[in-house]
């Protein structure tokens, strides 16, 4: 069924809550394991639904926040999915204390069990109130970033829109849209310095009512954090910092010499990797998915049937339009066994990565869609990022398709941006930790938190205060996952490491490559992140070797590549 054809009705709270309970007290009568199953059956279909039916109106409302009807129904879930979670609560203790517990751990795995008792570490109907709070305050940061209009050359772009004129080639020009974007959160800071205060206030109040003292240890339940501790975080950003930052140090130093700039540079500066501009894709919109389907085609008989039904069903949405969300997103749309992909496109390298990253989330949505129960089709977020991050660098052999005559700045800057990405992830996870620690922070005092951290994971940025907002260690403000999904972004630098074990591997040999991958994103999420890992044959970003190990070969490699005629 093509999106557009989807029907949505807002599903009745009190009907879908009076469900819930019921078939929590026929699973709790259930005499054999036939009739615990039955029942378990029918709350996947209605999980299923309801999730389908949020969905819907989640991306409906991101396609355009200025949609007076899907801001309503955004609202509304907004308001009754934490009431509902309760009944869903008293559904998971129903199945952690069912006699059938082996039986359903038999045939479903035991990871339903382990993530279901994190789960009710995570949620008490004492913090109703605190999370439909917190979803509205989400809600009102996404809207004033989806609502910017930032005046430019005579223009009005949003932040997407803007993206561009903060590459180009020409100097003054990428520094007055650095400027222009800088400005507009400038003049929005009150606001952005209000919401987030008031989140952080709200996360800390519903830690220590669940009895945890403070925010973090709920934040990791609530990530489903089911093989790793805090103390291995720290252990890995402690790795980050001792093997990675030199080598993205040098990356920046090389690219300060190739501009003819002085080292450390500003943000502008270091947002152009050569002087002739940055790698930009062949073609348009519509040139990106059809190198996409060629690429998806040529890989395996599994990705070109998956994004031919992607393309046929309209289950792509990314052109960046007025009053649309920024950023990109993949979701699962559960009823009709479908991922779903919102982009921006905007005419920069970002476009054709989402071609990669975020079908890279699809393909292994699509492929896990008939596993039960609908927890198990993806892995913890962790586990997802792999899939995509991995799936960017399978394009590599198809580059061509896609960036023509930039290919090879393409896959120097493509590298070289997995390298410097993963300080500046680590970065946003440490600042999450000290917000939390010290939740009465004033405003100031966490922009100069994220100020001095700057100084540690990413030295080659000049904080002189030339740039509006990004130079005076406010730019964590822009990165909507500090917002809206505390700490979910550590997710994205344990992934990257281990997209790099498998970039290392397609040097060698891409179908070999692809083996291991589909080992890995066959299991879905039947397995905690370190054991998809290992049943997978890869090796674990918490193992110290393994990120030494990647930036050793990553480094080797750009040092040797071949600039010639590329200035």
């Amino acid at each position: 069924m093509k999106f557009s054809e989807m029907p949505y009705t807002r599903p009745d709270a009190d009907a879908v809550k009076k469900e819930l309970a019921a078939m929590t007290e026929e699973l709790k009568a259930a005499q054999d394991y036939a009739a615990a199953k039955a029942v378990f059956l029918k709350q996947q279909t209605l999980e299923k639904h309801i999730d389908t039916l949020m969905t819907l109106a989640h991306i409906r409302h991101t396609i355009d926040t200025r949609d007076a009807f899907y801001d309503e129904e955004e609202k509304f879930f907004n308001s009754v999915m934490p009431e509902i979670q309760e009944y869903a609560q008293n559904w998971t203790a129903a199945m952690l204390a069912s006699p059938f517990r082996a039986d359903f751990a038999a045939e479903y795995g035991e990871i339903i069990f382990l993530n279901a008792e994190i789960a009710l570490k995570a949620f008490s109907p004492a913090i109703i109130s605190e999370l439909q709070q917190e979803n509205e305050l989400t809600q009102a940061y996404e809207k004033l970033l989806a609502s910017a209009q930032i005046p430019f050359e005579g223009g009005v772009y949003t932040i997407s829109q803007i993206a561009p004129f903060k590459n180009d080639a020409d100097d003054a020009r990428r520094l007055a849209a650095w400027k222009a974007e800088g400005q507009w959160y400038k003049d929005h800071q009150a606001q952005l310095d209000e919401i987030y205060d008031k989140l952080v206030h709200l996360r800390d109040a519903m830690g220590k009512k669940l009895g945890y003292g403070g925010y973090t240890q709920l934040g990791y339940y609530r990530m489903g954090r089911n093989c790793y501790t805090k103390d291995d975080i720290e252990k890995f950003r402690a790795a980050v910092v001792n093997y990675l930052v030199p080598v993205a140090d040098g990356i920046y130093r090389a690219q300060a010499k190739r501009l003819g700039k002085t080292y450390p540079m500003s943000f502008a500066d270091n947002a152009l990797l050569f002087r002739t501009g940055n790698a930009k894709p062949a073609g348009d919109a519509d040139a990106i998915l059809n190198a996409g389907r060629k690429f998806y085609d040529a890989l395996s008989p599994e990705t070109g049937k998956f994004f031919r039904m992607m393309l046929e069903n309209e289950l792509l949405d990314v052109l960046s339009t007025e009053g649309k969300n920024g950023g990109g997103y993949c979701t699962s749309i559960y009823d009709y066994n479908v991922p779903f992909i919102f982009a921006n496109f905007n005419g920069t390298r970002d476009d054709v990565e989402t071609v990669t990253h975020e079908a890279g989330h699809a393909f292994a949505g699509w492929y896990n869609a008939h596993r039960l129960p609908i927890s198990t089709v993806w892995p913890g977020m962790e586990g997802c990022e792999v899939h995509s991050m991995s799936m960017e660098f399978f394009a590599w052999p198809w580059a061509e398709l896609f960036f023509g005559e930039d290919t090879r700045k393409f896959r120097y800057s493509h590298l070289a941006g997995a390298i410097t990405f993963i300080p500046y992830g680590t970065m946003v996870d440490h600042f999450q930790h000290l917000v939390f620690e010290n939740p009465d922070w004033t405003p100031r005092q966490r922009h100069d938190a994220w100020k001095e951290l700057l100084r540690i994971y990413m030295p080659w940025q000049k904080l002189d205060g030339e740039i509006p907002f990004y130079s005076e260690g406010e730019g964590w403000q822009r990165q909507h996952h500090i917002y809206s999904f505390p700490f979910y972004y550590i997710d994205y630098c344990l992934a990257q490491t281990v997209a790099l074990e498998f970039w290392a591997k397609i040097q060698q040999d891409v179908q070999d490559a692809w083996r291991y991958y589909m080992a890995y994103t066959a299991q879905g999420g039947s397995r905690t992140f370190t054991e998809l890992l290992k049943h997978a044959g890869l090796d674990s970003p918490f193992d110290e070797k393994c990120l030494r190990s990647v930036c050793k070969q990553a480094d080797a490699w750009l040092k040797a590549y071949d600039l010639a005629g590329i200035a």
